[in-house]
C-alpha cells in the first residue's frame, strides 16, 4: 500500500508556508506542487492527501482539487476510484529504455526539419524556450530551479516538434508527459547544467541553420540525457 506522504517532513527545511495571494490561487498551489513532484520531496506513489493539503495552504478544499486535476492531466498525480489522489509512480527500467528510443527515433529527425522552417521570428522563440539565459540565474534554491527547468526543458522540446510541422509526432511524444517524468527520477544540479550546455549547441546549430549539425546536437543531447540517469537504475 503506498504511504500517504502529502509533504514529507523534514529537520532542515521549514514547512510549507500558506499561500496568501488570492489572485490565481490555483496557480499558485500548481506551482508549489508541482516542484515538491520534481524534487521528490512527495514521493512517488504517496498518497496526496487533499484535507491534508488544505490544512497545509490555508485554503478550501476547491483550488486544491483544480492544481491537483491540472497535475493529474499531465500524468504527474493518479486518481483512484474511492482512494483519491496519487503521486504516479516512477518509470521502470523498462519503459525508461522505451523511452529514450522512441526519443532517438524521433527527436533527431524533428530538429533537422525545422532548420527547413527557420525565420527570425520562431528561432527566437526557441532561443528563448532553450533557457539558456537560466544558466546565469542567481537563484539559491536550486529545488525551484529544478523544477522550472522540468517545465522549460518540455516546452522547448514541444516548440522544436511544433516547428518540425508534423503534428502526430508532437502528440505522441506530448502524450507521455516524457520530461516531468524523467526529471523526477533524479534530482541534481548537475542535471540542469548540462541540459542547458546542450540546448545551446542545438540553438547554435539553428543559427547557423546547419541541418546535419541540429540533428547531430539533438542526438547527443538525448543520449547525454539518458546516460545521466541510467545510473538510478543501477
Amino acid at each position: 500500500m503506498a504511504q500517504e506522504h502529502p509533504f514529507p517532513a523534514s529537520t532542515t527545511e521549514p514547512a510549507t508556508s500558506p499561500i496568501r495571494r488570492p489572485a490565481g490561487l490555483a496557480s499558485e498551489i500548481y506551482d508549489t506542487i508541482f516542484s515538491q513532484l520534481m524534487a521528490l520531496k512527495i514521493p512517488p506513489g504517496s498518497r496526496i492527501t487533499v484535507d491534508t493539503l488544505a490544512r497545509e495552504f490555508g485554503v478550501s478544499q476547491t483550488p486544491i482539487r483544480e492544481a491537483l486535476g491540472r497535475l493529474e492531466g499531465e500524468g504527474l498525480v493518479i486518481k483512484t476510484h474511492l482512494m483519491g489522489y496519487s503521486a504516479a509512480p516512477q518509470l521502470t527500467r523498462a519503459q525508461f529504455s522505451e523511452l529514450y528510443e522512441l526519443r532517438l527515433l524521433l527527436e533527431p529527425d524533428a530538429a533537422r526539419r525545422v532548420v527547413a522552417n527557420l525565420d527570425a521570428s520562431n528561432l527566437s522563440a526557441l532561443t528563448e524556450a532553450a533557457g539558456v539565459m537560466a544558466r546565469r540565474s542567481n537563484k539559491k534554491d536550486e529545488r525551484a530551479r529544478y523544477s522550472e527547468f522540468a517545465r522549460q526543458d518540455a516546452i522547448f522540446h514541444d516548440l522544436i516538434l511544433k516547428e518540425a510541422g508534423n503534428q502526430l509526432v508532437r502528440g505522441i511524444l506530448a502524450h507521455q508527459h516524457v520530461h516531468f517524468h524523467i526529471f523526477r527520477l533524479l534530482f541534481h544540479s548537475r542535471v540542469t547544467e548540462e541540459a542547458l550546455a546542450e540546448h545551446e549547441a542545438i540553438i547554435t546549430a539553428f543559427e547557423h541553420r546547419d541541418a546535419d549539425a541540429a540533428e547531430r546536437a539533438m542526438r547527443v543531447h538525448i543520449e547525454r540525457s539518458r546516460d545521466r540517469i541510467l545510473p538510478v537504475f543501477e
